[in-house]
């Protein structure tokens, strides 16, 4: 049987919770959701709603988001109503202490996911994104960090039930990935994975050294929201170089025997994206020209948010090529972000994809 809930820290722990949700029924305003859902049934309803099946879907999937706002809100103020006469209860039985503990638990989890939707204000919050990792200098050992990288982001991905659809992924020399790219699907999943954009350094006694010297390695991380087809984005046939190769890694023999891997660089700006997970050339084409499209956006979004800082005299948290985090496995154990200055001492439980205080973090500070 789970521990019985320490009664002396409930009535604080009720406290808060009738707090966060005055704050969350304000922000979330239950009647403009209804009226919300309402107009979303009406235009689903219309004759002709599935003739344009990309319009139909993303009407669909918004009526869907919005309901599930406003059930787990509703449910939440149904569940909290009962947990004073519960308190009450649980001073003279012990079942009742322990089904309070854990009725507090889940609401304040629940809570916390559902405020979760006010720090996502961006055009592109809600929805997919693009995630790109690079090897940065070091070697071995910097190829090795970006597969590590990796990892953390997939095993987090299915934490928080995201699918994720692998895109590119070019091997080391000797070990781990020169860069890895991969389409993350799911509620907020841009504005949830953007919190990582930057420059993550790890220090670790290199496996890779004789000598068992301590190494620095860097890895960059780069994050565009996956953006629609009907958003007009300026792309010049000449200002791309278009290279094929032959992809490596998992594909069948097919892709392993064909120049199929497509890389495009802008020149413009510089910016390179790359897809060899497709069947064929044409397809990895396309993909990689989507790809283009988020990644030329989102450069956009940064430039004019860059203007608005400096307009408003304020220092950007995070610049191209910023070292937001550092991972140190020697000569002590730490994960620390030096934009929050948030740190936990288990490295192996954040490198397992635990991040979601690291996210929180970052995202209520630039809230």
């Amino acid at each position: 049987m789970a521990d019985a809930v320490n009664l002396e820290t409930v009535p604080a722990r009720l406290a808060a919770v009738q707090e966060h949700l005055v704050r969350l029924e304000a922000y979330l305003d239950p009647a403009a959701l209804e009226d919300e859902i309402g107009r979303l049934e009406a235009e689903m309803q219309k004759p002709g709603f599935w003739d344009d099946q990309d319009g139909a879907a993303a009407v669909s999937a918004e009526h869907s988001r919005t309901q599930r706002k406003l059930d787990a809100f509703r449910s939440l103020s149904s569940e909290s109503g009962d947990l004073s006469e519960m308190a009450e209860m649980a001073e003279t039985d012990q079942e009742m202490a322990v089904e309070l503990g854990e009725q507090l638990e889940s609401i304040e989890s629940r809570l916390d996911a559902l405020e979760e939707a006010r720090l996502f204000s961006g055009t592109y919050d809600g929805g997919d994104a693009i995630v790109t990792v690079h090897a940065g200098a070091g070697g071995t050992d910097s190829q090795d960090w970006a597969e590590i990288l990796l990892r953390m982001y997939l095993r987090w991905a299915e934490r928080r039930g995201f699918s994720v659809e692998m895109k590119e992924a070019s091997e080391g020399d000797e070990a781990g990935l020169k860069s890895a790219t991969f389409m993350l699907r799911g509620e907020n999943a841009y504005g949830l994975i953007a919190a990582e954009r930057g420059v993550h350094r790890l220090v670790r006694i290199s496996p890779f050294d004789s000598s068992a010297r301590r190494h620095t390695s860097f890895a960059q991380v780069d994050v565009a929201p996956k953006v629609d087809e009907n958003v007009d984005v300026e792309i010049d046939d000449s200002d791309l170089r278009i290279d094929t190769y032959r992809a490596s890694g998992a594909g069948g023999q097919h892709v392993n025997k064909t120049d199929s891997a497509v890389r495009i660089t802008h020149q413009p700006t510089g910016v390179v994206v790359q897809c060899q997970n497709e069947r064929s050339q044409t397809q990895n084409k396309a993909v990689a020209m989507q790809m283009l499209r988020s990644k030329l956006i989102e450069l956009e979004e940064r430039k004019r948010a860059e203007v608005v800082n400096q307009e408003r005299g304020e220092v950007k948290d995070v610049a191209w090529g910023s070292q937001i985090r550092s991972y140190v496995l020697h000569p002590y154990t730490m994960v620390k972000d030096h934009r929050t200055e948030f740190e936990v001492g288990d490295v192996q439980r954040v490198l397992d994809g635990d991040i979601d205080d690291f996210v929180r973090e970052y995202l209520n500070r630039t809230a």
